[in-house]
């Protein structure tokens, strides 16, 4: 196969400053958020919004429009994302809330599932026909109204009747079109996704170039690995498209493999006011690590997953975006009607007033009236300064 990154000449060449401003226009943190759009536009504009079960200030597909558009109500985010058909779920970077028109582009994956030879759990002859029944017999259900989740061994241990909607659900011939209470809820393509739609009419590498083009986008600018991962592509399935996609061949001062770009965004210098959010470690922005530390000179890893005594940061620490930086990390939690920074790190001095701004906006989208502060760690001199910021 021809290696792309070897045959295209690099056509631009980004600073490092212009790569970082490309990058959070795309993902809708510079310039006027479009607020009657709304939580829609912003899935629309990111392609994918993941999903996640840990909840401190809130889930994370709530955050992800709260980050871009402010203090956006929360039931209207759910709503936003679950009716009129306007969304389903699906596996993309995770397991992720992706556009209905996104439908026909995983196709290439839903042909992969119905082919694997190989599955972790064995289904009963019989279970997977019985659970399709239901739902058309039914309507929308959760796992446990198909008859429960699970069996009584271990966590993973799924039902029969589980198994079989998640393989469905992967097949494509069921989609999840809601959470309650953080469980699916699924019903069958056929009723939940417009005809328009309901269709694996795309090839494999049609599918695969509109994604590499959407996650481009998305992006504003990445490399190879950056735009693959978005959808969680491989590499060769990159190569095999890019020079369809659209994208454009670029170099970033700093990077040291090539890139490519969104040309309507090279063509428009990103301009306008930054965002100042905390941001879940679960947003688009700083999915990957690498990448995160390429554009802002920042390392940052989530640590629910890491031992207690391990952790440096903090459980669910945020890292806090001010003026196109991370400038900190507030590792958040709530005591009634008091949000309480368990641990705070700042880059600096000039971090505070982002940082006691971003705390006081999310105490009050979350409906609290009171931050307390209990650490600041690295610089536990600048504590005084951060508590008299949030008063």
């Amino acid at each position: 196969m021809t290696e792309p990154t070897r045959t295209h000449r690099p056509q631009t060449a980004l600073t490092a400053a212009e790569a970082r401003r490309l990058a959070l226009r795309a993902q809708g943190f510079l310039g006027a958020p479009d607020r009657r759009a709304g939580v829609r536009g912003v899935l629309r504009h990111l392609g994918a919004v993941q999903l996640d079960t840990i909840s401190v200030l809130a889930r994370s597909h709530e955050l992800i429009p709260y980050a871009r558009l402010g203090a956006v109500g929360r039931k209207a985010v759910e709503q936003a994302y679950w009716t009129d058909t306007h969304a389903f779920e699906y596996w993309s970077h995770a397991a992720c809330i992706l556009p209905i028109e996104e439908w026909p582009h995983f196709a290439f994956r839903r042909r992969a599932y119905r082919a694997r030879p190989h599955w972790h759990h064995d289904l009963p002859d019989g279970a997977y026909d019985r659970v399709i029944k239901q739902l058309r017999d039914e309507g929308p259900l959760t796992a446990t109204e198909l008859g429960g989740a699970k069996n009584k061994g271990e966590w993973w241990d799924w039902s029969d009747s589980k198994i079989a909607v998640e393989r469905a659900l992967m097949y494509g011939e069921v989609v999840c079109v809601e959470r309650r209470s953080w469980k699916r809820v699924y019903d069958l393509a056929e009723r939940a996704v417009p005809d328009a739609l309901l269709h694996d009419d795309l090839d494999d590498r049609e599918c695969l170039r509109r994604l590499v083009h959407l996650a481009g986008r998305a992006l504003g600018v990445g490399t190879r690995a950056d735009i693959a991962d978005y959808h969680r592509l491989k590499g060769e399935q990159f190569d095999a498209v890019v020079a369809d996609s659209g994208l454009v061949p670029v170099t970033v001062e700093g990077w040291d493999k090539p890139a490519w770009a969104d040309p309507e965004a090279l063509a428009a210098p990103p301009r306008g006011r930054h965002r100042t959010t905390l941001l879940s470690p679960f947003d688009s922005l700083i999915w990957e690590r690498a990448r995160t530390e390429r554009l802002f000179g920042f390392t940052h890893r989530l640590e629910a997953y890491v031992p207690k005594q391990k952790r440096i940061h903090g459980y669910f620490a945020m890292p806090v975006l001010a003026g196109g930086r991370l400038v900190g990390r507030v590792d958040p939690a709530r005591e009634g009607s008091t949000l309480v920074a368990k641990q705070v790190s700042l880059e600096g001095p000039k971090a505070v007033p982002a940082v006691a701004q971003a705390l006081l906006e999310a105490a009050q989208w979350v409906g609290c009236d009171a931050v307390r502060v209990e650490r600041v760690m690295d610089r536990p001199e600048l504590t005084a300064d951060l508590v008299r910021a949030l008063t």
